[in-house]
């Protein structure tokens, strides 16, 4: 049975790019067959909360003797753990925040990510998510095109690469819209159009990958 776990960020419930791209995805890997199965988590609805506890970011056998983390907030990391092991492929949709990731994002990915549990510490490897496919929605509301003084102002993909292909292990592929703000804000109809081609061809890449993952 064939799993997607699917994650939303945004924190616009209407006209979000990054909700309808991802949904693309999601509902063609649903029609792939009745065996495919989606898990989602909207982590705007329902924010994790913040990790309270430093030795959280580690597993039991890496704490310092005196570490007692809550009970309750370690069984959460657990599930959430869980979910990430139990899925095949990962869809997340990565609005740009003030040049990074939403906070909610974040802090899951400080949930996902422990050392000797999903990624690998010192000279064990442990990467339980190795070779398993990840797909990062990048929305941007402005323009970030090679060789513009914006080229590098994305903070969250290069962020998120680190943590899922680097330490995780996972196969990544970004699909990218950008340009999401011009119609509100007037821009020149030249970047308009330009918005609506990038947000067709990204809703048609997400078909195609679900179809080529699933």
């Amino acid at each position: 049975m064939p799993v997607l776990l699917h994650l939303d960020s945004s924190a616009d419930l209407k006209t979000s790019r990054s909700r309808a791209i991802t949904a693309s995805f999601a509902d063609t890997w649903r029609n792939l067959s009745n065996d495919h199965t989606v898990v989602y988590r909207d982590l705007h609805r329902e924010p994790l909360p913040y990790l309270t506890d430093a030795n959280l970011h580690f597993p039991a056998h890496l704490r310092p003797a005196d570490a007692s983390p809550d009970a309750a907030q370690e069984l959460l990391q657990q599930r959430i753990i869980n979910e990430l092991l139990g899925a095949d492929v990962v869809l997340i949709g990565v609005p740009l925040y003030n040049y990074s990731m939403p906070a909610t994002l974040k802090t899951w990915v400080d949930y996902i990510h422990v050392p000797a549990v999903t990624a690998s510490f010192g000279p064990v490897e442990t990467q339980p998510m190795k070779g398993r496919p990840v797909v990062l929605i990048s929305t941007r509301g402005g323009a970030y095109d090679t060789g513009t003084p914006t080229e590098f102002d994305d903070h969250a993909i290069p962020a998120l690469s680190i943590i899922l292909r680097d330490a995780l292990g996972m196969s990544l592929e970004t699909i990218i819209s950008t340009r999401t703000l011009s119609e509100r804000f007037g821009a020149p109809a030249a970047e308009v159009t330009l918005q609506h081609s990038e947000l067709a061809a990204a809703h048609e890449s997400a078909i195609r990958a679900a179809r080529r993952l699933g």
